[in-house]
């Protein structure tokens, strides 16, 4: 029988078994090839949950993910078996009102891959065998597995390049540097950003950073004053990405943005407390970015293409059986950018 990852409690993983199952008109069984671990996974993992969602029942974990088509449903005319796919965990309802305005990524009713946000939770993809919905499918034909399981959070980078709009020739800043900021970093320089700063305050983050394009790297933990010299007059900088979801980070990328810059807020970890008087001062527009949807497809075409190069931030990989080896690599920032989990033959 198939198995998979489950998360029972903080600290508490376990393989076990799950049934396959009935595979439906328009879908697609998947045989998983690679799954990245994420940061929700390590909240998940170390604390049971993140702020209020919390785990009430086993949750199999995993959301980063891509494999080959192994069987696929009558109806199914775009994928054949062999196809080697990144799969989206994104799968809004399409009907609720916010899926009718446009904005599937603000379903009401999202079944996200591996999230304890509803309940029963949704079950995520760390898993042999995965049955998805063709659409949710994109051929990743010409690109490894390993690149292909980066292409959700490639998704969120790009995704927070739509929320800031034309990037031309501006002047960026970047905080926080683990795997969404250094995707960021790629994608801004891509979006013909002129001079892209980044911030972090691990040296092996800051290395990544410089690796994929940041024009300069600053470590703020050995430095906290680092960005001061952008903040004079009223601040030099066009635009922030902010990565970290650390309030002290946020205030300081505030301080150094020009005003009518922007602010973009990527990084998750509760509520933070804002320079509300900078804000209103410096007339900064402040926006949020939340997770992606039409981004994915993208993603997958600009690796393929060899427009993004993903391979700077794949830093360990490790077979599912080693999952807590894996975890706790990846729970060690001295040492891990993306950990991988191998599925399969290739483990």
């Amino acid at each position: 029988m198939p198995q998979a990852l489950f998360v029972h409690a903080a600290g508490d993983l376990r393989l076990g078994d799950v049934p396959d199952d009935a595979l439906g008109p328009t879908q697609v069984r998947i045989a998983m090839k690679r799954g990245g671990i994420c940061g929700s996974d390590l909240h998940y993992f170390n604390h049971g949950g993140f702020g209020a969602i919390t785990l009430k029942e086993p949750m199999i974990l995993g959301h980063e993910v891509a494999g080959e088509v192994v069987e696929i449903g009558n109806d199914v005319t775009d994928l054949a078996v062999g196809t080697l796919c990144a799969v989206s965990p994104s799968r809004p309802c399409r009907a609720c009102v916010e899926c009718l305005r446009g904005l599937p990524n603000h379903c009401l009713n999202m079944r996200f891959y591996g999230s304890a946000m509803p309940f029963p939770h949704i079950q995520g993809a760390f898993r042999d065998t995965l049955v998805a919905d063709a659409s949710q499918c994109v051929s990743a034909t010409g690109i490894p597995a390993a690149h292909a399981a980066m292409a959700e959070p490639l998704a969120v980078a790009l995704h927070a390049m739509t929320r800031a709009g034309d990037l031309v020739g501006k002047r960026v800043l970047v905080t926080g540097c683990g795997p969404i900021g250094a995707l960021v970093i790629l994608a801004a320089r891509r979006a013909g950003a002129a001079e892209i700063i980044a911030t972090d305050i691990m040296a092996p983050a800051l290395k990544v950073a410089k690796a994929v394009g940041a024009n300069v790297t600053l470590n703020t933990a050995d430095l906290p004053d680092a960005l001061a010299p952008y903040a004079t007059g009223k601040g030099t900088l066009d635009v922030l990405f902010e990565c970290s979801g650390a309030a002290a980070a946020l205030s300081a990328g505030i301080a150094a943005l020009r005003p009518r810059a922007q602010v973009v807020q990527l990084g998750l970890s509760g509520d933070m407390s804002l320079p509300m008087m900078q804000i209103t001062g410096k007339e900064l527009a402040l926006k949020g970015s939340f997770r992606f949807h039409e981004a994915f497809p993208l993603a997958v075409q600009m690796m393929q293409q060899e427009l993004i190069d993903v391979s700077p931030l794949l830093s360990h990989s490790f077979p599912l059986a080693d999952f807590d080896a894996a975890f706790a690599m990846a729970n060690d920032k001295s040492q891990a950018m993306k950990v991988q989990l191998v599925f399969g033959k290739e483990a």
